[in-house]
């Protein structure tokens, strides 16, 4: 099982429902990746970076062995990322974990860890700083041929965080690459590398399932497959108004949507369309279950440009209008214009 950027300790942005559950919920899907390991049978957890979205305390790294401590048959492989990156006073440096867990980063170089019952080695190398600006070294990041099946953990990716091109990748030689730091999951090459993604969404950006890789070697080649996990998703609701929509018709039309998907999830709402001028839409008049974490309203206001061109045809306003009233609605110059008939509005002026 290959997992990465669990993140314990972060406080996820979540609605206000879930906003004191978040940061526990974290710590239950670890337990759940420990569950599924013993029902598995897994022989080998790896941990590709960002365990801990800063730097680990005695207690919860006491925390975390326990949990590790409850594994029938999985060996433990991890390393420190960028968020949890190792430092002189760094609580990984000397802990004393269980048997099966094996933490490769306390040095600066390549470590590895054999498990000649699996024929399998894997390699790794954790962080020492927040950032790794030069590229991967091959020299430094090549494989020893210790084991018929050879592993690296590697974590980073982006132009700060170990960068690196596939080909390069690939031309280590491991026979797998399990990558961390993006955190959406997905396949860089075909069975020989992937990044697992974050075990749960931890922002708004971190949209899409969230989970772990499995992977399986046999005598004819080896699998993988993603396993959706996360107990909740950030999901994009995009609403769709007209003029003659009332604050409470779009508060039901959003309701029935959330409800449709979940309302354990949490939702970035955007409404679009064209509404009454007169209608103001509030973000808390339509966070009914407490799980919206973000509010874009990109709606158009259905001014009559023409009823208010000849009403104001001395003037500014009218003159606008005329120069602009043929601009797609979904243009700036249209936004403009409506921002400017809105700002005229509110200071109580009548058009």
């Amino acid at each position: 099982m290959h997992i990465a950027d669990v993140h314990l300790g972060a406080k996820p942005e979540a609605g206000k429902a879930y906003s004191d559950k978040r940061p526990g919920e974290l710590w239950k899907s670890l337990e759940r990746i420990i569950r599924i390991c013993n029902r598995e049978e897994i022989d080998l957890l790896l941990i590709a970076g960002d365990l801990f979205h800063r730097q680990p305390l005695k207690k919860e790294l006491r925390e975390v062995n326990a949990m590790f401590a409850d594994l029938q048959k999985t060996q433990v492989v991890l390393i420190a990322g960028n968020h949890d990156h190792m430092t002189y006073r760094s609580c990984y440096a000397d802990f004393p974990w269980e048997k099966q867990v094996h933490f490769l980063g306390r040095g600066q170089e390549m470590e590895w860890v054999e498990f000649p019952q699996l024929q399998t080695a894997v390699y790794g190398k954790s962080y020492h700083s927040r950032e790794i600006r030069e590229p991967l070294d091959a020299a430094d990041w090549r494989r020893r041929h210790l084991q018929p099946r050879e592993i690296l953990l590697l974590h980073g990716g982006d132009e700060t965080h170990l960068p690196f091109r596939k080909e390069d990748l690939l031309r280590l030689g491991y026979d797998y690459v399990a990558l961390g730091h993006i955190h959406k999951p997905g396949i860089l090459a075909e069975g020989r590398a992937a990044y697992a993604g974050a075990l749960e969404p931890t922002d708004r950006s971190d949209t899409g399932d969230h989970g772990y890789l499995l992977g399986e070697w046999k005598e004819t080649g080896g699998t993988l497959r993603f396993v959706k996990s996360a107990g909740r998703k950030y999901i994009p609701l995009s609403v769709e108004t007209t003029e003659r929509d009332t604050a409470y018709e779009i508060r039901q039309r959003i309701e029935a949507a959330v409800r449709k998907m979940g309302t354990e999830h949490l939702y970035k709402i955007r409404l679009q369309g064209r509404r009454s001028p007169d209608l103001l839409l509030e973000q808390e008049e339509m966070d009914i279950f407490g799980n919206l974490v973000e509010w874009v309203d990109d709606t158009r206001p259905a001014y009559d440009l023409e009823r208010l061109k000849q009403r104001n045809k001395d003037n500014l306003l009218g003159q606008m209008i005329g120069e602009m009233e043929e601009a797609p609605e979904e243009s700036r110059h249209y936004r403009a214009l409506c921002r400017g008939i809105q700002a005229l509005l509110e200071t109580g002026r009548s058009l």
